[in-house]
């Protein structure tokens, strides 16, 4: 089919909109957004939402979007498709006035098939209504409205329906593929059936192999066939080399095209045990994974190419090769993305089965939407070779009951019948699982807890009930106490009917749980389905040793909106989970949401083996002496930065990270001592330095040979603007994005993370400003204003492409600094 992208002139009105030609009665005009559109980034954060933290006290809302297409007579013989790849939360699509469908799962695609409603030679009006308005349905910040693309199919009378052609990679190495195709028909009319399909593969814009099969009436009336293909030395899909195809199936009758369709997909096999680990393409592979929530940071959750191409873009420089989506289903923009650069996918279904997380959750339509969901999620996921794993759901709580082992037995073999090709997994998180048992575990596991101290107060809400209760159980989880929980025999009563459902255990915060698997399911591999940040030198040194632990899905790579204040360090007193106002970001990321890589993202690629030169982070020194709160999903709150003005003489706290076997450490030039690094000291040496303005260096030796190096400088104060961009020309589609990161930087170009100042953004010509913001986790700013103030010293700017072709002039100006111009164009 004819694949149409829908994205421009929406017509976008907040609540229930009956009719456009009333609303314009009443003397208000609708506002024109292309998509995808996020309609909550837009809206005023509110201390009195019910959603609270979880959203980052952005309230949801009701909106309607209208849109006209023309429809010709000529299409009266055609097939017209309608697909919604994401709406949240609940849809209603009416097409010329009549109700066409409905979706109650916010991030499952879903098509309308448009025949019995349009109107031909005429203009048609497609309505939808978005309603986000229960409150309290998500624990991370959801987005509102139609977020990801709309797209118009339009086929033959006789017609491959979109998500139609299956490819299934049956054997493959480097001398031969073979492949399965299975290709679905459908027919307006009994008439036009196809009689014959071609179907030529292509690799790198040549064809490779061409064939044609004859299809009987009895093959056409089943509506749909299979045959099987053969590549000689075909070129693998993997995570350092994506190689991709594209296949094209051409369904004629008489020699006269009916109808075509085109997929890319990718050759790879992947096997999974408990002996030989996973493995891709028969060789084992270690999964550097972290999850991953679905927003897009300064520009919500709108699910646009280029920002989810950046965020994968800047995942994998830091060394990881695989993403958890969490908690729903991924996006196909961001399949395409993985397929294009090689990292496996483990797609997740649900975040709750029938016990709710929240009071307006999807669990209220579970039992009825389930096999919808599940068959919708293997449908879009399957051509894409980066899949490789599908989760059933993370951390359900009835896991540990009957009817919990019943779903779960109930969603694998669901997967399985659509697709026996991936790996089934599910987020097990203990404490959730544990059930009547928890009192009879905590009881034994307590005296191992380390309390935490009860004094601390501050402007706390919300923290007695739910998933913030949760959260704030979990503090204590960690250390021996975290150990002796999850390997407690109680633990191990309750989760064994999902992990005997699933083929790999997945396992939420129970690193010490991992080697006790391989005791109870020694045929099975076991992932972190999610872990601590801090905990990623123990993990990693596991699934080294250890071929049953396939790898590592940390919480969380890449920073986000929503679940606020789970990594925020307070200083006042403050507890974590407290639903704190202004709060709006997790803050627990390996990376900000304006993409800079934290302390931690560094130390981790040493851990993995990735990075061979020193690394410098120090504990912000203006919180000497200061105590903060803290959590499990918390590193240490330092920045790689030597600008500590005002504080000459406070002793800082140095982290040296390096793989080699010692470093020292040198302040201008003069040696503060040589300390053990390497494995044997979790790959850091750690000092103790009274802060002296100049120069911080570290060494590190190999066989008392140096072999890097590493420095931080003192900056002095800021009068220059350092604006980098991720591109110089876009595309005029209404879609293309370039991003601005802005830093403060003295007149000789050294950053200063330490100085705050405001940033104002204006942006003339073709194209406007799509966000704005930096990486604090808590204030009061809007993401759509022309102005922000910096964050350790950055700020960064979004610039979405207009529909005409010109210059973009982004003009950026701050206090005392010169104004930076930079110009874009557009194309």
């Amino acid at each position: 089919m004819e694949k149409i992208k829908l994205l421009d002139n929406w017509k976008f009105c907040k609540g229930v909109v009956s009719s456009l030609k009333i609303m314009e009665m009443s003397g208000k005009a609708p506002e024109v957004v292309t998509l995808p559109h996020d309609a909550m980034i837009y809206e005023k954060r509110t201390k009195e939402t019910k959603n609270g933290s979880q959203t980052g006290f952005y309230p949801g809302g009701i909106y309607t979007y209208f849109k006209d297409i023309d429809v010709p007579e000529e299409w009266e013989n055609r097939a017209a498709i309608l697909e919604f790849e994401g709406i949240y939360e609940t849809a209603m699509v009416y097409v010329n006035g009549a109700l066409a469908a409905t979706n109650l799962y916010g991030y499952s695609g879903f098509f309308v098939d448009l025949k019995p409603y349009l109107n031909y030679g005429q203009m048609n009006q497609i309505k939808v209504i978005a309603d986000n308005s229960a409150e309290e349905n998500s624990r991370w910040y959801s987005g509102s409205g139609i977020y990801r693309d709309v797209n118009l199919y339009l086929g033959g009378s006789t017609y491959i329906p979109p998500e139609g052609v299956k490819i299934t990679t049956i054997s493959a190495d480097e001398k031969m593929a073979r492949l399965e195709l299975a290709v679905q028909i459908e027919n307006i009319s009994e008439d036009s059936r196809a009689d014959e399909a071609q179907v030529d593969i292509y690799y790198e814009g040549a064809v490779i192999c061409s064939c044609k099969k004859e299809i009987t009436d009895e093959e056409c009336g089943l509506k749909q066939f299979t045959w099987n293909v053969e590549i000689e030395h075909p070129h693998l899909w993997d995570t350092e080399y994506p190689n991709l195809y594209q296949i094209e199936v051409t369904l004629l009758k008489n020699g006269e095209i009916l109808d075509k369709q085109k997929e890319h997909f990718g050759i790879r096999t992947i096997y999974v045990d408990g002996k030989h680990g996973f493995c891709l393409n028969g060789k084992s592979l270690n999964l550097r994974g972290t999850c991953l929530h679905h927003d897009n940071g300064i520009i919500g959750a709108a699910t646009i190419y280029d920002a989810e191409r950046r965020k994968i873009r800047i995942i994998k420089e830091a060394g990881f090769n695989s993403i958890r989506s969490s908690h729903h289903p991924i996006s196909k923009a961001m399949l395409d993305i993985c397929d294009e650069m090689g990292i496996i996918v483990m797609d997740e279904l649900f975040d709750m089965w029938t016990v709710h997380k929240n009071s307006h959750d999807f669990a209220l339509h579970f039992l009825d939407e389930w096999e919808k969901v599940t068959t919708r999620m293997v449908n879009k996921d399957y051509n894409h070779p980066c899949v490789a794993i599908y989760s059933i759901g993370n951390e359900i709580s009835e896991l540990g009951t009957t009817r919990g082992v019943e779903i779960s037995r109930m969603l694998c073999k669901k997967l399985h019948e659509l697709d026996d090709t991936r790996f089934t997994t599910c987020g097990v998180n203990g404490l959730n699982a544990a059930g009547a048992r928890l009192f009879e575990i905590m009881r034994d596991v307590a005296p191992l807890i380390k309390r935490k101290d009860e004094g601390n107060s501050g402007d706390n809400q919300g923290q007695s009930m739910g998933s913030n209760a949760l959260n704030g159980i979990m503090e204590f989880m960690s250390g021996e106490a975290g150990d002796a929980f999850a390997a407690h025999p109680k633990l191990s009563e309750a989760i064994a009917g999902v992990s005997d459902a699933t083929d790999i255990v997945g396992l939420n915060y129970m690193t010490g749980r991992h080697v006790l698997e391989a005791q109870l399911h020694p045929n099975k591999a076991v992932v972190g389905t999610e872990t601590f940040p801090a905990d990623i030198f123990r993990l990693w040194t596991l699934v080294e040793d250890y071929s049953h632990i396939i790898g590592d899905f940390t919480w969380t790579g890449y920073d986000y909106l929503g679940e606020a204040g789970c990594g925020i360090f307070y200083y006042d007193g403050t507890k974590n989970f407290g639903s704190v106002y202004p709060d709006r970001l997790a803050y627990i990321g390996d990376i900000t949401i304006t993409g800079v890589r934290r302390p931690i993202s560094y130390y981790r690629e040493v851990v993995y083996g990735l990075r061979h030169e020193p690394y410098i982070a120090v504990e912000r020194v203006d919180r000497n002496g200061q105590t903060p709160s803290k959590t499990p999903w918390m590193f240490k709150d330092n920045i790689s930065s030597w600008t500590w003005t005002g504080y000459e003489g406070t002793s800082a706290s140095v982290d040296v990270y390096s793989d080699a076997e010692e470093v020292e450490l040198f302040l201008n030039d003069e040696s503060l001592g040589r300390k053990k690094a390497g494995k044997e000291n979790q790959y850091m040496a750690e000092f103790t330095v009274p802060y002296q303005a100049g120069t911080l260096m570290a060494i590190d030796y190999v066989n008392g040979m140096e072999r890097g190096r590493y420095s931080l400088e003192t900056a002095k104060k800021s009068t220059t603007l350092d604006v980098k961009m991720d591109k110089k020309v876009l595309t005029a589609n209404g879609q293309d994005l370039c991003y601005l990161n802005i830093t403060l930087c003295d007149e000789s170009g050294k950053t200063n993370q330490q100085e705050i100042k405001q940033i104002t953004v204006s942006v003339d010509g073709a194209g406007k400003l799509q966000g704005l913001g930096s990486s604090n986790p808590s204030n009061e700013e809007d993401y759509f204003d022309r102005c922000c103030n910096t964050f350790d010293g950055d700020a960064m700017a979004c610039v979405r492409a207009g529909h005409e072709s010109g210059i973009i002039t982004v003009t950026i100006s701050a206090n005392g600094c010169e104004d930076v111009v930079r110009k874009i164009e557009v194309r």
